[in-house]
């Protein structure tokens, strides 16, 4: 009878300690990704759902996409350098006259964009140009196609233009953006 009940009992011991083992795994596996978080890719040319590490500077225009189309301000000022300048034109004047604001700005008014269109979908329409600036390839000066629907474009038109962005590598090998000129048409 005792060898029963012990041959039991180290059958209980058994799942036990599976199930204990088995929770360990599944705790881990929960724990150490963030199912909500969107992929990082290594790929090249991946897919604007898919966020980059901003090795390239291809892969901070993916970010770029991917933080105004789904209206994500934490993925935007990620990509913003802390020396950031925007430049635009502010064609309500007559005269037209400039407009130029730093990082804490633009990353105020990106937010704002961001809460007040319900949709937002940019879509790059490729390079007009990629230029080093200097010879260890750490600046770019990179042009750009766009095309910026907001709320579907049925209340207000869509904006296409060219942006002109000068980015930078730093210490980490990350790319960011350190001037922005938006060259919008209406």
């Amino acid at each position: 009878m005792s060898f029963i009940n012990s041959g039991n009992l180290r059958i209980k011991h058994f799942y036990n300690g599976a199930f204990v083992i088995l929770l360990i795994s599944f705790c881990y596996g929960f724990y150490s990704c963030n199912p909500f978080a969107p992929e990082l890719s290594d790929e090249e040319g991946s897919a604007s759902l898919i966020l980059t590490e901003q090795r390239t500077p291809q892969e901070v225009m993916t970010n770029f996409a991917f933080a105004y189309n789904f209206k994500d301000s934490l993925v935007y000022s990620d990509l913003i350098d802390t020396t950031f300048l925007f430049i635009s034109k502010n064609f309500a004047t007559n005269p037209v006259t400039d407009i130029t604001w730093g990082r804490d700005t633009d990353l105020r008014t990106t937010a704002s964009l961001f809460r007040h269109f319900q949709t937002l979908n940019l879509v790059w329409g490729g390079t007009v140009f990629e230029d080093y600036l200097n010879d260890d390839s750490s600046e770019v000066e990179l042009k750009q196609i766009f095309q910026l629907t907001l709320n579907g474009g049925n209340e207000f038109p869509t904006l296409n233009g060219e942006a002109l962005f000068i980015l930078k590598k730093n210490n980490f090998d990350i790319w960011k953006i350190t001037r922005w000129e938006d060259r919008a048409t209406f």
